[in-house]
């Protein structure tokens, strides 16, 4: 597994069925968290129009509000605060790791689970990159692997269901409420904003599988 796509983010497109809309979202959320969004993305988003971008007025608030903030600040504002955010030498302002909010350390028993976990998938980490399984971006990319991937055999609702409610759901709304306490986030707090909202439905989603 290695970085995030690069993903077109949406815009309420009617063209886009669904999962795809889905799929896209997941890449989007994934390329935000992994570093600070480029030109080419940023543009996107400042051109994008603000209705739902998939099915379902409850994400139309928060998807409004991210391409608010990004129109509102410059390319060099938010890399800045993505840097002050996420990076620096040291511990970092807000963790991006499933392990600290799980288990309060990095490279804990979570961390173990979810590589046993991704084998299982067939999915690996590019050695290349630093950063461990357990950041919000991989897991992101992954869960955009299983909704748009073509191995049936592990890209269904199933796999996204178990992968969703034991590697993201558990500790991905304590992420939200560390950047929304981040009175330096601006661009992040709206992601954070968006990332809940999403999160709600695909929770309300895997729900109504039962």
């Amino acid at each position: 597994m290695s970085a995030p796509s690069t993903l077109t983010p949406l815009g309420g497109s009617s063209a886009l069925d669904e999962e795809t809309a889905r799929a896209e979202l997941y890449g989007l959320l994934s390329q935000l968290y992994y570093a600070a969004p480029g030109p080419e993305l940023l543009s996107a988003l400042r051109v994008a129009v603000t209705e739902a971008p998939a099915d379902g007025g409850f994400l139309q608030e928060p998807w409004q509000q991210l391409v608010a903030a990004s129109r509102a600040l410059s390319d060099a504002a938010i890399a800045q605060e993505f840097d002050r955010l996420f990076g620096g030498v040291g511990k970092p302002e807000v963790f991006l790791y499933g392990s600290h909010y799980l288990s309060g350390f990095l490279n804990e028993k979570p961390l173990a689970r979810l590589r046993t976990d991704l084998q299982q998938l067939g999915l690996a980490r590019d050695e290349t990159m630093p950063e461990t399984e357990d950041h919000v971006a991989y897991l992101l990319e992954v869960m955009r692997y299983l909704i748009a991937g073509d191995d049936v055999a592990v890209c269904n609702l199933t796999s996204q269901r178990e992968f969703f409610s034991t590697h993201l759901q558990p500790w991905v709304l304590q992420l939200c409420d560390a950047l929304a306490a981040q009175p330096q986030a601006r661009f992040y707090a709206a992601v954070s904003h968006f990332t809940r909202a999403f999160v709600s439905v695909e929770t309300q989603g895997f729900d109504m599988l039962d």
